[in-house]
C-alpha cells in the first residue's frame, strides 16, 4: 500500500513539472547598417572584414566633384563680402577724416558738412547690407563643411565590421549597404517555441543556457516573447538576455536552452 502511495506522489510530482528544451542562436542585438548619405567615389577604406572599430572612427571616405564646387563657391562669396565690407569701412573713415581735415582748415559752410555727412550715411548703409551678405555666406560655408563632413563615413558605435561590400573607386549612392558592424558585447539568444508549449513560458522566466562549443554554461532569463506566430511552423520568437562574460562567444553560434516549468496553475 504504501508503494502505491508513493508511486502516485511521484506520478503527480512528474505531471506537475516539465522540462522544455529549445535550441536557439546567438545574435547582437545592436548590430549597424552602414551606408553613405550622399552620392559619390569611394575614396579611402580604413578598415576590412574582421576588424574592431570605435565609435566615431572613420570607416570609409567618399569623393565628390560637386561638393567640392559647391565649397569653393560658398568660400569665394564670403571672402568677397568680406572685401566688400572692407572697402566700404575704408571709404567711411576717408570721409570721416576729411571732415577732420575741413574743421582743422576752418571750413564752417553747412553745405560742405551736409554732403559729407551724407556720404557717410550712404557708406553706413551699404557697410549694413555687406555685413548681411557676410553674415549668410558664413552660414553657407558652415552647411557646407557639415555636408562635406558626411562624405567621411564614421562608426556609430564600438563594433567588429562583419561585411563590407564596398572596393576603392566604386560609385555608392544613398541607401547603398557598405558595412555591417557588429556589437559583440551586447548579445542575446533568439529561439522559436511551438504555439501549445508557449502557455508555460513567461517574461523575466530563468533559463539555463549552453554553448556547446565552447562547453559554456550560464543562466539568463526572456527579455521578450514576440507575439507573431510563424504562419508556417506555428511557432513564436522568444529572446533570451544573458551577461556575455567570455571572449568566445559571437552571433551565429549554436544555444541549447533548459526551462524548468510548473504545470499546475494550467490544469
Amino acid at each position: 500500500m504504501l508503494k502505491k502511495v508513493l508511486l502516485v506522489l511521484l506520478l503527480q510530482l512528474s505531471l506537475s513539472a516539465l522540462n522544455i528544451t529549445l535550441t536557439g542562436t546567438v545574435v547582437s542585438y545592436n548590430q549597424k547598417m552602414i551606408g553613405p548619405r550622399y552620392m559619390g567615389y569611394v575614396k579611402r577604406i580604413y578598415y576590412d572584414i574582421g576588424d574592431k572599430v570605435k565609435r566615431e572612427d572613420t570607416l570609409f571616405e567618399i569623393e565628390s566633384a560637386e561638393f567640392d564646387i559647391l565649397k569653393e563657391q560658398a568660400n569665394l562669396f564670403l571672402e568677397q563680402a568680406e572685401v566688400m565690407v572692407n572697402a566700404y569701412r575704408t571709404r567711411l573713415d576717408s570721409i570721416k577724416r576729411q571732415k577732420r581735415i575741413l574743421k582743422k582748415k576752418g571750413f564752417t559752410a553747412n553745405s560742405d558738412f551736409e554732403d559729407l555727412d551724407e556720404a557717410a550715411k550712404n557708406v553706413e548703409a551699404s557697410i549694413d547690407s555687406a555685413q548681411v551678405l557676410v553674415k549668410n555666406a558664413s552660414k553657407k560655408v558652415k552647411q557646407i563643411s557639415t555636408i562635406t563632413g558626411y562624405l567621411k563615413v564614421k562608426a556609430p558605435n564600438d563594433g567588429i565590421i562583419v561585411e563590407k561590400r564596398i572596393r576603392v573607386g566604386d560609385m555608392v549612392s544613398p541607401g547603398m549597404l557598405g558595412m555591417i558592424i557588429v556589437d559583440l558585447d551586447h548579445l542575446q539568444i533568439e529561439a522559436e517555441i511551438g504555439e501549445s508549449d508557449i502557455k508555460y513560458l513567461q517574461k523575466y522566466q530563468d533559463v539555463a543556457i549552453s554553448i556547446p562549443s565552447i562547453n559554456y554554461k550560464t543562466n539568463g532569463y526572456i527579455k521578450a516573447i514576440v507575439p507573431s506566430a510563424n504562419p508556417m511552423t506555428h511557432t513564436f520568437k522568444i529572446v533570451i538576455n544573458f551577461k556575455k562574460d567570455n571572449d568566445k562567444i559571437f552571433p551565429g553560434m549554436y544555444a541549447k536552452l533548459n526551462f524548468n516549468v510548473n504545470t499546475d496553475r494550467d490544469r
